[in-house]
Order: C-alpha cells, then structure tokens, then sequence
C-alpha cells in the first residue's frame, strides 16, 4: 500500500535581522586600577591606554581589557616585548 497523502510545504522563514551594533568601546574606570594587581606576583599594574592593557613590570605580562573589563587571567596575557623601556609614553600607575 503507498501512501497517498501530499505534505504540505513548510512555512517560509523570515531572514534573521542583522546583528546589533557591538558595543562601544568604554573607558576603564581609574578607581578600579588602583584595586587591582597581578594575579601571579600581587604587584601593582600599570595602565596604557593606547594599547587598552594593564602591564605587570615584574612579569613583564600584558592584561587586555575588553569593553572596559580587564581580562586577569594568565593564559589570556601576552609577553611584553623586552626591548621596549618600562616606562613607555602612555603609560601611568
């Protein structure tokens, strides 16, 4: 016996909306440096706004801050370079 019975289509789907804008990039907020250290030697950290990063000078680590919010985790820290001085222009405690 063969069925006989027709389905019917689906229905159409409607195209997704574009995405949202992403968020602007926000400063980070200068009371909040002051509380933070590195996560491996508890050292003070300093800030250079141009690279959106807080350096450690001990580990010579560079933490990212993403949308205003450092990143304080290890694995995401990258190597600061040697050959650049410590006290790099854009740099502040």
């Amino acid at each position: 016996m063969r069925c006989t019975k027709r389905w019917a289509q689906p229905p159409a789907v409607a195209p997704l909306p574009p995405p949202p804008d992403p968020l602007p990039t926000r400063p980070m907020d200068t009371r909040l440096i002051d509380l933070l250290v590195c996560p491996i030697c508890k050292s003070p950290l300093s800030h250079d706004r141009e690279a959106r990063e807080l350096i450690c000078a001990a580990d010579r680590l560079a933490f990212p801050i993403r949308d205003g919010i450092p990143v304080m985790l290890v694995n995401e820290a990258r190597a600061v370079d040697e050959a650049a001085p410590p006290a790099a222009a854009g740099l502040s405690a």
